[in-house]
């Protein structure tokens, strides 16, 4: 795909002739575009005033018929998805050009990556949307924040609190069926939830060139409370549990190229919280208690089996000062990660951390904010990183934002005990990663809220990148503190309230990562890519046309070719509590490729209904 063919979906966006600002009395217009609050800080903000942030809303997921927490991460600008084939392969995520295992998951407040990972890495193939709330996207260094694995950002997920019933079910191409129910009631004295989703298709061959079909099924759960027992006290607990299957294809002999073969890959994963908070007068107290265990099997001719598993205990309190002017957050926090390798080795590795953040208005226009964050390893030495920004009112609409800040993250397992290395010399030791990441931001929306928009520029520098390296000539291969990265890039991202119930949104980036050793553009990181959306809603019926276009992009062993691809999502509410869906992937049948020599499916159809009581 050429960038003209970009140029096009920019284009579609810019149809101001079109825009209005909505009359309040316009039945089916949404009257402005709501404001979004960011909780991923810390410390609560308007998305607007968050340098680096995305928010997707309930009603964002809903709009868009999402499933995964991947059908969602292909709109945010910067953002690569990396995954080895279209239903359930492995899926991994790189923010700003950062390599998979530099953005940092959180669900609830538990952060959730995969310790047994080589680079610590979250697989997104399975992270179902079913009771999620809120998604956040933080993109740039978070460190100061949340520590380690979070240089290229943080992905945060809240699960959901109701009272009522709901249910989807849909069934469609492929022999795909899904299904998800929750259960929950809700009040000022407590809460309780249960939600459980699942959803299995026959596939599509998981490489570009093969014929057999590769299967996949995944099954979540999950339970949620909350009590009250009296003002200013409550206690809070979650756990999240999935377990999936999937058949994977591989490079079997004698070409060794990839192609159909008999392999399964087997992952099983929970996830656990339970915190306190008391608030005394104007500040809150909580303490966290929370752990995650992951297990990944695979059966093939290479056959392998990982385990790993994390505890967090984490005390922080927050507050407010100046008359409520300043608000402010700090904390204490010990995480350990555990895990076993396939090649029998494993590991044992913590952190003690103190850190501190604060938001306060220099002026009526000016907000300035700033984070500091000390990591001890047992292992890997100190770190201290930090971060400052500030947002501005420019009048006539106008906002501008800016963000620096540091980020470090340290060795995982498989890189401190050197998985797979072969040495006749003694093994490096590792040092931590460092990074530096600077961006600037212009917003503008509308007097009456019906136009929006946000330019961003940005730079992200990572240094002592850890890599795995062989030696053509003395056969070593070992892992190594090498690389220095550097990314530049461009985010711009709007939305349009058109008028009639309809609304137009865009978001492209331009992203240019590049290896500093060598100058070579980094691998599975699209220069060109963005998406358009058309949406619609009326008193019965809605829906979303999502076009979505990556240019060519550098991988391994060439260059996988860009496309263009277009999903379309309807409903139509029969009653207050029932909705008829239906989605169409695909529209156009095109061929294309997530990743060089994987497949996607063609054009695909399903059907559903929706229940909300």
């Amino acid at each position: 795909m050429t960038t003209a063919s970009l140029a096009v979906l920019c284009l579609c966006a810019s149809t101001p002739a079109l825009a209005h600002d909505p009359d309040p009395g316009d039945p089916g217009d949404p009257v402005r575009l709501e404001e979004v609050i960011v909780t991923a800080t810390r410390l609560p903000q308007p998305e607007g005033e968050t340098p680096g942030a995305r928010v997707f809303t309930e009603a964002d997921i809903e709009a868009r018929g999402a499933i995964f927490a991947a059908d969602l991460l292909a709109e945010v600008p910067g953002a690569a998805l990396a995954r080895t084939g279209p239903f359930g392969g492995l899926t991994q995520l790189r923010l700003r050009g950062a390599s998979p295992g530099k953005t940092l998951v959180l669900i609830d407040g538990v952060p959730v990556n995969d310790p047994a990972e080589i680079n610590g890495a979250y697989d997104f193939s399975s992270l179902s949307l079913s009771d999620i709330a809120q998604m956040e996207v933080l993109s740039g260094p978070q460190s100061s924040l949340w520590g380690s694995d979070a240089i290229g950002g943080v992905v945060a997920l809240t699960t959901r609190e109701f009272s009522g019933v709901r249910a989807d079910l849909e069934a469609g191409s492929l022999n795909t069926q899904r299904g998800a129910l929750s259960i929950g009631r809700a009040g000022a004295r407590g809460a309780l939830g249960l939600s459980v989703s699942g959803f299995r298709t026959d596939g599509v061959s998981a490489a570009a060139s093969g014929t057999e079909d590769d299967g996949f099924q995944t099954l979540t759960a999950g339970l949620k409370g909350r009590i009250t027992p009296r003002a200013g006290v409550e206690l809070d607990g979650g756990l999240r549990w999935t377990q999936s299957r999937v058949e994977i294809d591989g490079y079997p002999a004698p070409a060794f190229v990839l192609g159909d073969t008999d392999d399964v890959s087997k992952s099983e994963g929970w996830s656990g919280h339970g915190r306190l908070s008391v608030r005394t007068g104007r500040v809150r107290h909580r303490l966290m208690l929370a752990a995650s265990d992951t297990e990944r099997e695979t059966r093939s001719a290479y056959a392998n089996r990982f385990d790993a598993d994390r505890q967090v205990w984490r005390w922080d309190m927050d507050g407010t000062g100046g008359e409520g002017r300043v608000t402010w957050a700090a904390g204490l926090e010990r995480r350990t990660e555990s895990a076993e390798l396939d090649s029998g080795l494993s590991d044992d590795l913590g952190t003690s951390s103190i850190y501190g953040t604060v938001l306060f208005p220099l002026t009526s226009r000016v907000t300035i904010g700033a984070a500091l964050r000390h990591d001890d390893t047992d292992d890997f030495g100190a770190a201290t990183t930090g971060r400052l920004t500030a947002h501005a009112d420019l009048g006539a609409g106008f906002g501008l934002s800016g963000a620096f800040g540091t980020g470090f993250k340290a060795p995982t397992v498989s890189q401190s005990v050197c998985d797979f290395c072969f040495s006749a010399d003694p093994f490096p030791t590792l040092r931590p990663e460092h990074a530096e990441g600077a961006e600037l931001a212009l917003g503008w929306q509308s007097p009456g809220g019906g136009i929006a928009g946000r330019l961003t520029v940005y730079r992200l520098t990572i240094e002592d990148q850890i890599i795995y390296r062989f030696d053509p000539v003395t056969f070593d291969s070992v892992y190594i503190n090498l690389d220095r990265t550097r990314t530049d890039g461009i985010e711009l991202e709007g939305r349009v309230v058109l008028g009639a119930g309809f609304d137009l949104s865009l978001t492209y980036g331009w992203t240019d990562a590049r290896d500093e050793s060598d100058g070579e553009p980094l691998l599975r990181v699209p220069e060109h890519a963005g998406t358009v959306g058309l949406g619609y809603s009326g008193a019965r019926l809605s829906g979303r046309l999502t076009v979505r276009a990556e240019g060519d992009m550098p991988d391994s062993g060439g260059t996988r070719e860009g496309f263009v691809t277009a999903d379309l999502h309807l409903g139509y509410a029969l009653t207050d509590q029932v909705e008829l869906t239906a989605r169409v992937d695909n529209l156009s049948d095109a061929r294309w490729e997530s990743l060089r020599g994987y497949g996607e499916p063609g054009r695909t159809f399903a059907l559903g209904v929706r229940l909300r009581y």
